[in-house]
């Protein structure tokens, strides 16, 4: 039995960050009563009540005190501007703040891993670990996971007739409705599924860490920011952190492993302000070399999307009506009652995965509608007109940018450049998704609910048109990963093993999205969870799949 207070700042793991990947580590670490684990914060407790509302995301996406207010560059095929691509700054991190959605993607993309030198990590290797992690409750067959110690994944139950004649839209189209997209087989239109049980949001930390805090040898610091790995040599020892700038700084050491699961910006931060990293960059920040790695805060990618909006017909309900006045104080009554209603939802209600071209064996888009709409140039205020919006990304973008620090402090936001729509092949792509889009939206199903689209507008034909409106008008989905890309050390640009061991380096570990060598054809969370789950057994020596399932 480990002596988790011999020393107080002393552990055998140290966790930086406690989103998705920190609190399922977290969990599954501390199991073990001969170690001792500590989690460190940058954020504070996950008290703010909109963090437990799934409609809560409106207030706490532009809230600077639960999440790193991030901008990218600005960029030519943004229009010149720089785009919010807000992170998680509190217990739970990003799973505190996001969209729910709950979303594993193509087995492709897992197999692509695979074949590009990273053993083990194939579709068939990793399925026992989404398993593991989710807790499905609703139809589904074996290849889903029902384990009581996962994040409990639920079926929309708050319908809106416009999201029903969408969807029969498309199925007249010739897309078939899907009737488990997290199955293995992925291509059709239908609800999504998200982490929300009895009306509430089920983030990392609800289902994975604070369950184990219980446990005497797992300790968690908030307001702590990791200001900088400690080593001797090259071995990782422990981790600097401050609570404010001018605070003085304290340390934690680390006598197995220093885990890094701060998210794709800050773990490629602060490797770079801790020496680890490009030599040329380091040299510009002022920092010592520890060790030259030049993949780090490179193969940046993330999803660019683009949404059209249409005008609903004259006493047509939609969300935009529901928020307000009278009627939100019924739908505030109905979740109070543990009733479906708005404030349940995720911000997407419909997906669809389907192709941006004929002839493509598997989808390469992904197309989501939900029964409302914002505000042109507004972050989150509803139009005061009833509307519905759709919008299309590409599954696997070529682009790729960087994050780069901007010196040696974490109080200073690097630059973030994800050179969105810089491959050609992304462009295209993006194009065909707006016309699918249009397709989608203007069947008959549809018609007697939608009478006009404001966003672009008609007047936007041409490719060029629709390539300036994209770039004018496009966003993040907050889908950031690669700045930490797992390959063999044979490769130059990658920065970790199979097994995530930082390469050249010793006891330490980064597990989070920023180590997916590409992008999976989903939103990042799901995979996220199985990467963490996957690494839990490489740390504690459990390599057998077959005990994951």
């Amino acid at each position: 039995m480990a002596e988790p207070h011999a020393d107080p700042d002393s552990f055998d793991y140290v966790i930086v960050g406690s989103g998705a990947a920190g609190s399922v580590l977290a969990n599954r670490l501390s199991a073990d009563p001969n170690v001792t684990v500590c989690v460190l914060e940058a954020g504070p407790p996950d008290r703010n009540p909109f963090i437990h509302i799934p409609a809560g995301f409106i207030k706490t996406l532009v809230n600077p005190d639960v999440t790193w207010q991030f901008k990218t560059e600005p960029l030519a095929m943004t229009g010149g501007r720089r785009i919010s691509t807000v992170q998680g700054r509190t217990l739970g991190g990003s799973s505190s703040v996001n969209g729910m959605i709950y979303n594993r993607g193509q087995p492709a993309d897992l197999d692509t891993w695979a074949q590009r030198g990273n053993r083990g990590w194939g579709y068939a290797d990793c399925l026992p670990y989404y398993r593991r992690s989710e807790n499905r409750l609703g139809t589904c067959d074996d290849s889903r996971g029902r384990n009581e110690d996962g994040i409990p994944i639920t079926d929309m139950d708050w319908i809106n007739p416009l999201s029903e004649a969408f969807i029969q839209g498309c199925v007249g189209l010739g897309i078939p409705r899907c009737k488990d997209y997290n199955s293995g087989t992925q291509a059709g239109v239908g609800y999504f599924q998200r982490a929300i049980r009895k009306g509430r949001r089920v983030s990392a930390a609800v289902a994975f860490l604070k369950p184990a805090l219980a446990r005497k040898n797992l300790e968690v610091r908030t307001n702590a920011r990791a200001s900088r790995i400690l080593f001797e040599g090259k071995r990782a020892v422990g981790v600097q952190y401050l609570a404010a700038p001018s605070a003085p700084a304290q340390e934690v050491r680390a006598r197995r492993e220093v885990i890094l699961s701060a998210g794709t910006v800050n773990t490629a931060r602060l490797l770079q302000v801790s020496g680890v990293g490009p030599a040329d960059l380091l040299g510009r920040i002022g920092v010592p070399v520890v060790h030259d790695l030049r993949g780090v805060g490179a193969n940046f990618r993330d999803h660019y999307a683009s949404r059209l909006v249409m005008r609903a017909r004259p006493g047509v309900e939609t969300l935009n009506e529901l928020a307000r006045g009278l009627k939100l104080g019924t739908q505030i009554a109905r979740w109070a009652m543990g009733k479906p209603s708005i404030l349940a939802t995720a911000p997407s209600h419909v997906h669809v995965f389907w192709k941006s071209f004929e002839g493509l064996d598997e989808p390469d888009l992904q197309c989501v509608f939900t029964p409302g709409s914002y505000a042109e140039g507004k972050v989150y205020v509803l139009d005061d007109y009833p509307g519905v919006t759709a919008g299309a990304w590409q599954h696997r973008p070529e682009s790729t940018g960087w994050v780069r620090a901007r010196s040696a402090s974490v109080f200073e936001d690097p630059e973030i450049n994800p050179n969105y729509l810089s491959d050609p092949m992304d462009i295209r792509v993006h194009l065909g998704g707006m016309r699918l889009l249009r397709r989608m939206l203007g069947t008959p199903e549809l018609a007697k609910y939608v009478e006009a689209e404001t966003l672009p507008g008609l007047q936007v034909q041409s490719d060029d048109e629709l390539l300036d409106f994209a770039k004018k008008n496009g966003s993040t989905t907050y889908h950031l990963i690669g700045t930490a890309r797992m390959g063999p050390e044979t490769d130059p640009t990658a920065v970790v093993s199979d097994r995530l061991l930082v390469h050249g380096m010793q006891g330490l570990r980064v597990v989070d999205a920023s180590i997916m060598p590409s992008m999976p054809s989903a939103n990042t969370y799901a995979t996220t969870l199985m990467i963490a789950e996957k690494a839990a057994d490489f740390i504690r020596g459990r390599d057998a799949v077959a005990e994951a399932a």
